[in-house]
């Protein structure tokens, strides 16, 4: 039988834990304190211990422990008069220091940053994420003020562009796995995602992009397209979001898309030499 990956063992029931008591090396503890971190999302300043064990289906009495120790390590500072929690400066010096090892990221953005002016929009990178796609760089155009985006943000995989981009681009046996994982995740909106994500492959095969015209967020149209090494081990994706009202179907498909695709295709080629 196969052993249960890190990500595997994370994603499983909180119930479920056979795959944790037969991999001796696992740290239970870390990996709790990890989701404790992992329950900040963009946009959020502070996270109460009820909240954070809500959202991470810890114990109140863990979490406070947890919590406890993160602010002690400068992972998490204390807020004495709301009784919460926001990430410290240890977490930013993590994430930057990610980010700096990730020079494709400053390869692309000149060319995103073109795009997004031209468009009107926001261009963006991402990484997956357990089942989102999270920003690992993003560009928008000056005189866009309705696309609330930045790095950081994450996105569902199933319901957009960015998101079926990159699961087209995935090696059979991972698409298959994370395609798995989503359906259990949404099984009363899977057969609607089910029939998108395959769209958006074939619309790749054909085209080397895909699109999604509201389909997240119903005043947000976008384009996207893989981001593949060439020896298909490193796997990233590309958006371009446009205001629904600011650009017609036709411009989507026609101009912002191809443009988009050239723009993945040429970040593919230099990830390619960089591994």
């Amino acid at each position: 039988m196969r052993a249960q990956s890190a990500e595997e063992r994370l994603l499983a029931p909180q119930g479920d834990g056979d795959g944790q008591a037969k991999d001796r090396q696992f740290v239970r503890a870390l990996a709790r304190g990890l989701e404790i971190l992992r329950a900040f999302q963009p946009g959020e300043s502070v996270l109460g211990n009820q909240e954070i064990a809500q959202r991470t289906g810890l114990s109140k009495p863990t979490v406070s422990r947890l919590t406890h120790t993160l602010t002690a390590l400068g992972y998490l500072v204390h807020e004495p008069r709301l009784e919460k929690y926001r990430l410290g400066s240890a977490v930013l010096a993590l994430g930057y220091a990610a980010l700096s090892d990730m020079a494709i990221c400053e390869t692309a953005r000149p060319l995103m940053q073109r795009l997004a002016d031209d468009v009107g929009g926001s261009v963006a990178l991402g990484n997956r994420d357990r089942l989102s796609i999270i920003y690992i760089q993003h560009c928008r155009s000056q005189g866009t003020v309705t696309l609330r985006m930045d790095v950081g943000m994450r996105v569902p995989i199933a319901l957009t562009a960015i998101g079926r981009a990159f699961l087209a681009g995935l090696p059979e046996a991972e698409r298959r796995y994370l395609t798995d994982r989503l359906k259990a995740s949404m099984p009363r909106r899977w057969r609607d995602a089910e029939r998108a994500i395959a769209a958006a492959e074939d619309d790749i095969r054909a085209r080397g992009f895909c699109t999604a015209l509201g389909d997240w967020q119903r005043d947000v149209w976008a384009v996207g397209a893989p981001v593949v090494s060439r020896d298909g081990r490193s796997v990233l994706a590309m958006n371009c979001c446009v205001p629904a009202f600011a650009a017609a179907k036709d411009r989507m498909i026609d101009e912002f898309g191809p443009r988009l695709a050239a723009i993945a295709d040429h970040v593919s080629r230099d990830l390619a030499s960089r591994f």
